[in-house]
């Protein structure tokens, strides 16, 4: 067993005269205090908790050479050290002669009566309500038989500060330990309430930024879908509303995630997210369908924007062709009519309109991404919707123009689209 001191080679095997001191335990407030000075006296700054458990400190660091229980003492926290400067050494030296000749003074000015066995040592502790104090003795070589506790006279004027400082610190203490109780309480509270928590509805709900980022839809909008469909649906996931389920569907379509991600967020499998796509989509399909109508030519020039009236005042339809991503199909047929060469990955693609005012006006049937939008548009029906005079806007790949004028239509390319 070796010194755990910077720079000390004592050893426990070849110094026989030297003792050898744990580091205190923190297991009362006297001895955390303790422990605390003691660590910053030895200078272990890379130091753990076994470190601190298995190591010794010889008691060549104490000026006496041995170590003080009493906290005036300057032996109570190691002072002698590699690295203390001579000046600390000796400054030392004259507080322990110092605390030598006040102990001596106090041991004269509370000498007990001779008729009074005395003790060898006596403890701080004041146990009398009266005005001399009871003492108890440390000395383990007391006489069989001895009484214990043995009368000192104390003068009543230190007896009854130390009673005044011992009342406070005891209230002190109480009302340390039951703020930390309350904390602790309150902590594992916190603790079982972030576990409990997870994403839903409810926890976005008064955020409307949120809500709108998540849904694409304002939070009034989302309860309107919710009342649209509740007859409709059903709860796949007990331990989720209908509100949770229509969220999952709207991130989903929105956002893209993918059903690990959105599992993730609601702490379900990935079973229960495919079963809510599966058991929702269609229904909402059906019901959200009646709700895409191509509008009167009157009713889209009633609501045109005024940012559309000084080129677009003609405009019936904004067109374009969007690509979702699937899976790639094990059929060789089948993945070779859905591979897109625009996207490089397996798509379903459909067509879009949209009016000026910015209402979805329109929606094919889904193709596979390999058909153009030019065959998109001339075989999806849209258009039979056309009238004379109106104005189609698409981008370039719509090579319509001719089919479009054996209605009486005509195609226009906004130059941003021109590339």
């Amino acid at each position: 067993m070796s010194c755990c001191a910077v720079g000390c080679q004592n050893r426990k095997s070849v110094n026989k005269d030297l003792k050898f001191y744990r580091i205190p335990s923190a297991n009362n407030s006297f001895n955390a205090n303790r422990r605390r000075r003691w660590l910053q006296a030895i200078r272990r700054a890379d130091w753990n908790e076994d470190h601190i458990k298995n190591a010794r400190l010889c008691s060549s660091h104490f000026i006496s050479g041995e170590v003080s229980m009493d906290f005036n003492s300057p032996d109570f926290v190691p002072s002698v050290f590699s690295f203390s400067t001579q000046g600390e050494i000796d400054n030392g030296d004259t507080k322990l002669e110092r605390f030598k000749r006040k102990r001596k003074r106090e041991e004269t000015t509370h000498r007990p009566p001779d008729d009074v066995q005395r003790s060898k040592e006596a403890s701080d502790e004041v146990a009398s309500e009266s005005s001399g104090a009871c003492l108890s003795s440390d000395d383990s070589r007391m006489e069989p038989g001895a009484d214990p506790c043995t009368e000192a006279t104390v003068p009543k004027v230190l007896h009854d500060d130390l009673k005044h400082k011992y009342s406070q610190l005891s209230a002190e203490c109480v009302n340390l330990r039951l703020e930390i109780d309350k904390l602790k309480s309150e902590n594992e509270e916190l603790k079982a309430t972030l576990t409990n928590t997870q994403f839903s509805f409810s926890s976005i709900k008064s955020k409307a930024v949120q809500v709108l980022f998540f849904t694409g839809l304002t939070s009034v909008l989302f309860e309107w879908l919710i009342h649209k469909l509740k007859d409709s649906v059903e709860v796949v996931r007990g331990s989720m509303n209908l509100k949770d389920h229509l969220l999952i569907i709207l991130m989903k379509l929105r956002l893209g995630l993918c059903n690990k991600d959105i599992a993730f967020r609601f702490n379900v499998t990935e079973s229960d997210i495919s079963n809510i796509l599966r058991s929702w989509l269609p229904v909402m399909s059906a019901t959200l369908k009646p709700l895409i109508k191509w509008p009167s030519k009157h009713a889209v020039l009633k609501n045109m924007p005024k940012c559309f009236k000084p080129k677009y005042k003609r405009c019936r339809c904004i067109i374009d062709c969007t690509e979702i991503f699937i899976n790639r199909p094990t059929n060789l047929t089948s993945r070779a009519q859905t591979y897109s060469t625009y996207k490089s990955h397996n798509t379903v693609k459909y067509l879009v309109g949209m009016s000026p005012s910015g209402a979805i006006s329109f929606l094919s049937a889904g193709w596979g991404g390999r058909v153009s939008d030019k065959q998109i548009t001339a075989e999806s029906g849209f258009y039979d919707l056309l009238e004379h005079n109106d104005e189609i806007l698409a981008d370039r790949g719509f090579t319509i123009r001719d089919e479009l004028a054996t209605r009486g239509a005509t195609l226009r390319i906004p130059h941003f689209t021109k590339g």
